[in-house]
């Protein structure tokens, strides 16, 4: 009896629909016209694994064979010799300090330079090869460009694709074609995806940003579908899919030593990702969502809950945008000096030789220039 009371204040028809409006209004009839249904959400779940194999099969035998054709290497980082000392030292500061190495040349009789050697050495093991982050990369921008070719294709002859008002005229009833349907089950499939293999993916220092992004859009698909918002949540979806698959590009241009390349289609996704996710996303589905909505069907308890969601996508847009500029004023305040694009989100391998002239005690980072990969959907 009590876990009945729970699923049936959950799925209050008070808190879920306009006025006048029932679950049983949302039942499938053998008419023709499909709405969606929370069953329909398991698909995702297995979907997800399927994604992810097909994501290993295309890294494996389609991007590491092009990565290995423009001559990116697939080698591991050298091994340090094992020194207990050095690793305990390790493991509390990756970048020791000038005190620190003095101390650690009286408890190994290593040199400063040995010592730094190996420190740089150490923190290479950690990081992920070029060949990683190349065939990463060529995986996302698979997806993200077919993904939003196969999104426009499904929307372009949908009436709110054009005028979002049609979001919410005859809402709830909306009926869900083929195509949407698997467009939102491929998209939430990816995300959850994302969700897991984030774990194992390169490691970026906005990681719990992107572990909170998934989140919300997850969040924010499996809501709309419960809901029946599909429509305005294709227009989400669009919108952030026309932006991802230009950073994508630019990272594996990055990689291949394309610089010129790699400016032109950072610049690019910059332009595009201000002109999608800061101007049409809050002006055409936010706007939908707080005022076309009230306007058509009044107010209820679930879209406050959306309209939330929104918002925390647009702050992390906000968030990750900043960085993007970031980059840009970096680059174009250090012409002169030869600075290239880079990413502030991780670090490449430190070169290590034993002509290396570093001496400094901090043990500073020598990091080589990636494109910023600030942002995913």
């Amino acid at each position: 009896m009590a876990l009945m009371s729970v699923y049936d204040t959950f799925w209050s028809e008070w808190f879920w629909l306009p006025e006048n409006v029932t679950w049983k209004h949302l039942e499938n009839k053998e008419d023709g016209i499909y709405y969606p249904q929370t069953r329909d959400l398991y698909i995702p779940f297995v979907l997800a694994f399927v994604v992810f194999a097909i994501r290993k099969c295309f890294e494996s035998f389609i991007a590491k064979p092009i990565g290995l054709y423009f001559g990116i290497k697939d080698g591991k980082p050298k091994v340090v010799q094992p020194n207990s000392a050095l690793e305990n030292s390790y493991k509390v500061k990756k970048f020791p300090s000038e005190e620190t190495i003095k101390a650690l040349e009286k408890q190994t009789d290593l040199s400063e330079r040995q010592i730094q050697r190996w420190f740089r050495m150490r923190r290479n093991q950690e990081r992920p090869s070029q060949m990683k982050r190349f065939t990463e990369a060529s995986w996302r921008f698979f997806f993200y460009f077919n993904i939003f070719v196969y999104g426009v294709a499904v929307l372009w002859d949908k009436p709110w694709f054009a005028d979002s008002i049609q979001c919410w005229i005859g809402y709830p009833k909306h009926h869900l074609s083929s195509g949407v349907f698997w467009y939102y089950m491929i998209e939430i499939s990816f995300y959850w995806s994302l969700m897991f293999s984030q774990f194992m993916d390169v490691k970026r220092k906005d990681f719990w940003e992107m572990f909170a992004h998934h989140c919300a859009t997850i969040a924010l698909l499996t809501f709309s579908w419960c809901g029946n918002f599909v429509r305005v949540g294709t227009l989400v979806l669009c919108i952030h899919d026309a932006v991802d698959y230009w950073l994508e590009a630019a990272k594996m241009a990055k990689y291949i030593k394309a610089q010129r390349l790699c400016d032109v289609l950072f610049a690019i996704f910059g332009v595009v990702w201000f002109i999608t996710r800061l101007v049409l996303y809050p002006t055409k589905v936010m706007w939908s969502t707080y005022f076309e909505c009230k306007q058509i069907v009044g107010v209820f308890p679930s879209i406050y809950f959306f309209n939330g969601v929104l918002v925390v996508l647009l702050i992390l847009h906000a968030y990750w945008f900043s960085l993007i500029v970031t980059v840009a004023y970096t680059v174009l305040s250090k012409q002169g000096e030869g600075q290239e694009v880079t990413d502030i989100r991780s670090s490449d391998e430190e070169e290590v030789s034993e002509e290396d002239s570093s001496r400094n005690g901090s043990g500073d980072r020598k990091q080589t220039n990636h494109v910023n990969n600030s942002v995913s959907k």
